[in-house]
Parts: structure tokens; C-alpha cells; sequence
């Protein structure tokens, strides 16, 4: 390290907080990658007596010097609260497990009791999940009273490796008699959907001592809600459920209503922009209506509830004389239904408690229509229960083929098989998934190629985004995605009659990243694209002046790319290389 940097590195650290046991490197934005870059920063660590907390978020941490970081932490036997969120800020992802194995096994070695673990903002993966699995199976985390892990990007195999963790976690605490007591939980922004909750709904029913769990935008659909709802009324001591912006449906809410009834600490629901529709906002207002006497707060906003049961829902909050905000903006009363809303407040003097109602949708013209698409909806769902129960005969029946005998095997090949129906290039395209792409064949990449017109831009487009709408972390599908996607974008790169500029500009517009003119619909899910992304720009065929213009659009603040941390970081790790 030059000595120009090190002076810089003093001058920042002489900024560093200290007291009440804590020592704070907060937001100085500190490359630390080797040994030498990190000698300030333990030296700090060292002369430290009876550190407590340690917060090293806005940093980026290297494999190196988290080694001696680790070293230094060996012998801080006091150590309370690791606030340890964005602090791998440019790191390859493969850097971050190692260097979190090296912080842990330090803190299993100084016999650290800790209170508080706070990893969020560190788009690790489901790997990265491995680098801190031993810390929370040590005695180190038998103490453990926070865990906060969120916009991490855990994915379904995360959670399913941190949910197993937890349990062993409160297994061999309970078995030293040092049994784990968990009180607050966030882990949104994770895309952990319904397997990953589950699997964490599990755990949580196991722990029992939840206070606060705050899961928003994590693409769990009823069946995840449900498991979570039955987990929930078994942690008595609940104050704070935040699901915002996942999607529990008539289903879901009602499960989770039948919880609330239950629990008697709850003091914030947050179940906005989750699509508890009508019927499920009714089932909350009872649940509501028959106890939650601290409730402070209650969020059903953008959940396409009704004008009535959105009335029924002020209704049911009369007597609760802590209520602070009650949130119902974005749904369906109309101008009439805002008027009764507050007219029912001002009845009860808790009109200053409704949060604003600007962008209410107005009362629905013609409710048979609605309610033709809830039930459209509803079979669909219903539709998604039955493939995956099918999903799970037929992992079953692969299981059993295993153990058949030799006259069981020929019998069984007796009946014949029902033949798929014929997939082709039209229909995937109008209706995507990955099983379509893959009955293609191995020939799908030749045919999307040929038959897509690579001298309009709009075709192109839209092309590609139906093809990394089925982008799936499983083998086979990624490499049909990729290879798809590899003879599409280089025949329209290399065609001389290709706008190259006007492609990416209808691109940002489809991604929501830009804004049109006209009214064009966002996709609704910016994973498979930024993942498939991820590849394309590493290719020979794509023009590297077009870079500089994605990453600045996938750097800017959006909501669609926060909910795909992950799949934005890895995009923009590789930009960054080029």
C-alpha cells in the first residue's frame, strides 16, 4: 500500500466512532484486500478493550483481510452484535463464503456470545449462506437474538440451508440448556418463494420465541403464507409481521387470519401490496375485530379490496385505542367509498390514524368481470397445486423405480406411455416455460433464430425476454436459455441492418428501467432477464458500447431491481469487468 493511501486510511479511521463497547468503521467506504490494507483497521481491533459490537458496513472486505481480521477477533471473547451488512461491495461472489468462514470460525474459537448477526445488503447467494452455516450452529449463536439477512439473495436453496441451520442451532442449544431464543428475523428481498419459506416456517415453528419477522418480496404465493401462518401461531410473543409485496391471495389471508386470532402481542400487520383481495380482507378484520388490542399498525394497501370490505375493515378497528395508522390506499372504494372510509373513522374520533388515498383505483365498474378474474386467477393457482403435486409423483415414482424388481420392470413397460403434446416455436413463445423450451429440442436455439425477424427491434426484444422469462438456475434450462438466447442475439448484432441503440433503448423500456411515450406494460420479473444478461454481455457478439449505457440504467434506484439484488449484482459485477 502506498504511503499516500495509508495516510488516507489513518485519516479515515481517526473518524471511527467509539463507545459503549463499540467500534464503528460505518460508511468510510474502506477497500480492505490484502493483509497490509487491513494493519489500521486491527490495530484498532486489538487495543480495543472489551469490544461488544462491530460494525464494519460500508466497506468491501477481502479474502485476505478478513483472515487477519479474523485473527484479530479471536481473542474478543465479548463480542455482542456483528453489524456486518454491505460490506462485500465489488467482491466476486466466489470471495465472499471464505471470507465469511474466516470471521465465523473466529468468533467459534474466542468463544463469542453473540445478541445480534446482521449480513444484509450482501448479495451472496445460496453459497454464501454456507459461509456463515457453521457460525450459526456454534455455540457462538446458542445467545442469538437477531438475525438479519436481508437483499441477500438467498434463493429457495439459502433458506432451505438456513432454516436446517436454525433447527440445529436450537437443538444443540437445547440439549446445553442454552436453548436458543430468536426474537427478530428479516430476511426480505431473498427470492426464497414458497419452498424457502417453508422450510423456514418450519424452523420458526420449532423456535417459538419470534417477536418481530419481516419477510417482504420474497415471491411466496398461499402455500408458503399458510406454512408461515401456521409457524406464526405458534410464537405467542409476536409484535410485527411484515410479508409486504408477496402474494397471499383469498387463501393465504384467511390462513393467516386464523393466526391472528390467536396471538395477542401484535402491534404491526404488514400485509401491503399482497393481494388479499376482498374476502381475505375480511377474514383479517375479524381476526382484528375479535382481539389484537395493542395493534398499531395496519397495512392492506394495494390488495384489491372492494369498497365493503374495505368499510368492513374500518369497522373492525373501533375500539383499538393504540392504533396509529390504518393503510388502505391503492384499492378499489371510489370516490364514494374514500368518503364512507372516513366518515367511519370520524365516527369513532380516530380519523387522523388513515394514511392518504391518493392513489386509490375507484370503485370497479362492472364487479362480474372482477370477479370472473379471481376465479380465473383461482384456477390458476388451483392449476399450480396440481403440477406440482404431479412434480411430486412423478420425483415419487422415480424413487420407487429404483427399487423395482426385474418383473416389475417388465410389466411396467407393458403400458404405454401418453405421449407429450408437440411443442413448437410459436407456442413457446406465446405461452413460455421451461419444460416447453426444453420439448423443443436440441435444435430450439437454430429454430427461435430462424424464424424471428432480426431487423425489427420489437420482435427481437420481446423475443428474448419470453425466452429469459423461463431462466432457471437448473442445468438444463440455463444452458437451453443461454444457447437460445447466444444464436438469437448474434444474428441480430452481426445483421448490418440491426440498430443496435434502438435495441437497447426498447429493452430499458420493457425492463422498466426507462420511460415511454406509450404505454408500454414492464415485464413482471427482472430475474431471468438480468441473468441472462449476465451472459450475453460476456460474449464476443455483443457490442461492449452498449455497457456503459446498461449499467447505468441497472445501477439507478428501482424497486423491480431491488427485489432482484442478486441477479443486479452479478449483472453489474460483470459489466464492471468488461
Amino acid at each position: 500500500m502506498a504511503s499516500e493511501d495509508i495516510t488516507k486510511l489513518a485519516e479515515s479511521l481517526a473518524k471511527t466512532k467509539v463507545g459503549g463497547g463499540q467500534l464503528s468503521f460505518k460508511g468510510q467506504s474502506l477497500k480492505l484486500n490484502t493483509a497490509e490494507d487491513a494493519e489500521e483497521v486491527i490495530k484498532q481491533i486489538e487495543e480495543f478493550d472489551g469490544l461488544e459490537a462491530l460494525r464494519l458496513e460500508g466497506n468491501t472486505v477481502g479474502v485476505e483481510a478478513a483472515k487477519v481480521i479474523a485473527k484479530a477477533l479471536e481473542k474478543k471473547s465479548e463480542l455482542k452484535r456483528c453489524h456486518w451488512s454491505d460490506m462485500f461491495t465489488g467482491r466476486l461472489r466466489s470471495e465472499i463464503p471464505p471470507a465469511l468462514i474466516s470471521l465465523g470460525d473466529a468468533l467459534i474459537t474466542a468463544g463469542a456470545q453473540l445478541v445480534e448477526l446482521d449480513l444484509s445488503d450482501n448479495a451472496f447467494g445460496p453459497d454464501g449462506v454456507r459461509g456463515f452455516e457453521a457460525l450459526l450452529k456454534s455455540p457462538a449463536c446458542y445467545t442469538l437474538q437477531e438475525l438479519k439477512l436481508n437483499n441477500c439473495g438467498m434463493g429457495i436453496g439459502g433458506g432451505k440451508i438456513l432454516a436446517a441451520a436454525l433447527k440445529e442451532c436450537h437443538r444443540k442449544s437445547s440439549a446445553q440448556g442454552k436453548l436458543l431464543a430468536l426474537k427478530i428475523f428479516v430476511a426480505g428481498r431473498n427470492r426464497l418463494e414458497n419452498d424457502g419459506a417453508t422450510a423456514l416456517a418450519e424452523a420458526f415453528g420449532i423456535i417459538g420465541t419470534l417477536e418481530e419477522v419481516h419477510m417482504p418480496q420474497n415471491g411466496i404465493n398461499h402455500p408458503g403464507i399458510t406454512a408461515l401462518a401456521q409457524a406464526f401461531a405458534v410464537n405467542p410473543l409476536l409484535k410485527v409481521i411484515n410479508l409486504n409485496d408477496n402474494t397471499f391471495t383469498d387463501k393465504g389471508a384467511i390462513a393467516m387470519a386464523e393466526t391472528l386470532k390467536a396471538l395477542r402481542q401484535i402491534e404491526v400487520i404488514n400485509f401491503g401490496d399482497c393481494l388479499v383481495r376482498s374476502k381475505g380482507a375480511v377474514a383479517i378484520a375479524d381476526a382484528v375485530k375479535e382481539g389484537l388490542h395493542k395493534l398499531k399498525e395496519l397495512n392492506l394497501s394495494f390488495c384489491e379490496i372492494k369498497r365493503d370490505a374495505a368499510l368492513t375493515v374500518a369497522e373492525a378497528i373501533e375500539d383499538k385505542a393504540e392504533l396509529e395508522k390504518l393503510d388502505l390506499n391503492g384499492n378499489y372504494l371510489g370516490e364514494e367509498g374514500c368518503e364512507q372510509l372516513q366518515e367511519i373513522l370520524e365516527g369513532f374520533n380516530m380519523a387522523s390514524v388513515l394514511g392518504s388515498l391518493s392513489d386509490d383505483e375507484g370503485e370497479e365498474e362492472d364487479d362480474d368481470e372482477e370477479e370472473e378474474e379471481e376465479g380465473e386467477a383461482e384456477e390458476e393457482e388451483e392449476e399450480e397445486e396440481e403440477e406440482e403435486e404431479q412434480q411430486q409423483l412423478k420425483e415419487r415414482g422415480q424413487g420407487e423405480q429404483q427399487s423395482l424388481t426385474p418383473k416389475k420392470i417388465i410389466d411396467s413397460q407393458d403400458s404405454t406411455p401418453v405421449p407429450s403434446p408437440p411443442v413448437d416455436v410459436a407456442t413457446f413463445l406465446a405461452f413460455p416455460s421451461p419444460e416447453k423450451l426444453l420439448r423443443l429440442g436440441p435444435k430450439c436455439s437454430v429454430l427461435i433464430a430462424q424464424q424471428t425477424d432480426t431487423s425489427d427491434v420489437e420482435k427481437v426484444v420481446t423475443t428474448l425476454l419470453r425466452i429469459s422469462s423461463v431462466f432457471k438456475d437448473d442445468a438444463p434450462v440455463k444452458t437451453a436459455v443461454h444457447e437460445t438466447t447466444d444464436a438469437l442475439m448474434r444474428k441480430a448484432f452481426t445483421s448490418a441492418t440491426f440498430n443496435s441503440d434502438a435495441f437497447i433503448t426498447s429493452l430499458l423500456i420493457h425492463m422498466g428501467l426507462l420511460k415511454s411515450e406509450e404505454k408500454i406494460k414492464a415485464v413482471p420479473s427482472l430475474y431471468g432477464i438480468l441473468m441472462t444478461l449476465n451472459h450475453v454481455v460476456q460474449q464476443d457478439y455483443f457490442p461492449k458500447s452498449l455497457a456503459p449505457v446498461l449499467s447505468a440504467f441497472v445501477t439507478k434506484p428501482n424497486r423491480a431491481l431491488d427485489s432482484c439484488s442478486f441477479a443486479r449484482h452479478m449483472l453489474l459485477q460483470t459489466l464492471h469487468q468488461l
